[in-house]
């Protein structure tokens, strides 16, 4: 017999439980060991939850598919609760063609810390912009260089670490 409670149960708890183990991930690996240690416990808890569940009508292979609908869903909802923490810092490298280029001082009124440097490119000279910016910032900055130089080539990536500058004094005491 097919129970409409067991089943939404099931996924239910696969749902929270794999939303929780996505997050506990995300922060281990941004260094946040207390917080996601705490989420351990709590998803270790959740997992037995729904485990038991299956493993009490392991016959019923609605169940089984309920189990995996869960965890399936747990992933999309566990990428999107990181999405919107929008934990950590990204660094953002723009190279444009121009070296006369005034973007580097547009963005420092706009409060962006901006190295920026001359290099050669395939065609010529290139002036790169390197910015340090929050990653929940990151599409606002994004807007911004396509207004500013929508030509410019980006590429951004995520640090691990990073000691000594403009943002560390700017943010200093607030950073985890």
């Amino acid at each position: 017999m097919i129970s409409l409670s067991l089943i939404g149960s099931i996924i239910g708890i696969n749902v929270v439980y794999v939303s929780i183990f996505s997050l506990r991930l995300i922060l281990m690996i941004k260094g946040r060991r207390g917080i996601a240690s705490l989420l351990a416990m709590l998803e270790v808890f959740v997992y037995l939850l729904g485990l038991n569940l299956v493993l009490q009508n392991v016959d019923n292979p609605f169940n089984m598919a309920a189990y995996c609908l869960g965890f399936g869903l747990g992933v999309y909802i566990g990428s999107r609760i990181e999405e919107y923490l929008a934990l950590g810092y990204i660094v953002v490298q723009v190279i444009v063609n121009s070296l006369e280029t005034d973007l580097a001082m547009k963005l420092r009124e706009r409060g962006y810390g901006v190295t920026s440097w001359e290099a050669d490119g395939k065609d010529g000279k290139r002036l790169v912009l390197q910015v340090l910016v929050k990653r929940k910032n990151e599409r606002r900055l994004m807007e911004t260089l396509n207004k500013l130089s929508p030509q410019a080539f980006i590429i951004s990536h995520e640090p691990k670490n990073f000691k000594g500058g403009f943002w560390v004094r700017l943010t200093e005491g607030r950073r985890p």
